[in-house]
C-alpha cells in the first residue's frame, strides 16, 4: 500500500483573534494548494481514498486535492493535531489494500515517518510525502517527500 502524507497548506493569520482550530488556508494557501494538487496529479498520485482533519485549514486543503485527483475526501476526527502511530494503523486497517492520502498536521506527520522509517523530516506547508507500506506493515520506507516549492515547480 502507498501512504500519502499532506500536510494542509499556508494558513497564517497575523491578525486571527478566533481560536486556533477554526483558522482557514490563507488566499495564497489556496493558490498554492492548487499548484500542489496540479503537481501530485502530474506525479500520478492516485490515492483511493482521502483522509482529511475536520479542521477547516486542512479539509480544504484535501478538498483541494481530491477536486484535482478526482477522490472522495472523508473526514476523520482522528486526523485532529494529536494524529499518532496508534491511530494511523487503525485508519490504514479499515482501508486494508488501498493507497490512502491524509491530510494533516504537524509535528504529527513528521512523527508518523520517522516512526514508520526511522527517517528524520519536517514536513513544510503544502509539504507531501509517499511512504510504501509492506501487507503485513511490518516494513515501510520513504519514497519521496517534496517540499510545496519543488510541488509548485513540477505543476508548471
Amino acid at each position: 500500500m502507498n501512504l500519502f502524507l499532506l500536510r494542509h497548506g499556508k494558513a497564517d493569520w497575523p491578525h486571527w483573534s478566533g481560536p486556533d482550530d477554526e483558522r482557514p488556508l490563507t488566499e495564497e494557501g489556496v493558490q498554492e494548494m492548487r499548484l500542489v494538487a496540479a503537481a501530485l496529479k502530474r506525479l500520478k498520485v492516485a490515492p483511493d481514498v482521502i483522509l482529511s482533519s475536520p479542521l477547516p485549514r486542512a479539509l480544504r486543503t484535501a478538498e483541494i486535492a481530491a477536486h484535482e485527483l478526482g477522490v472522495a475526501v472523508r473526514q476523520e476526527r482522528e486526523l485532529e493535531p494529536g494524529f499518532n502511530r496508534r491511530k494511523c494503523d487503525a485508519l490504514l486497517a479499515a482501508h486494508a489494500g488501498k493507497d490512502v492520502m491524509l491530510v494533516g498536521h504537524e509535528p504529527d506527520f513528521s512523527s508518523l515517518v520517522h516512526s514508520f522509517t526511522g527517517g528524520r523530516v519536517k514536513l513544510s506547508k503544502a509539504a507531501t510525502a509517499s511512504i510504501e507500506i509492506a501487507d503485513d506493515s511490518a516494513e515501510a520506507r520513504l519514497l519521496w517527500l517534496f517540499p510545496a516549492k519543488a510541488l509548485v515547480r513540477l505543476s508548471r
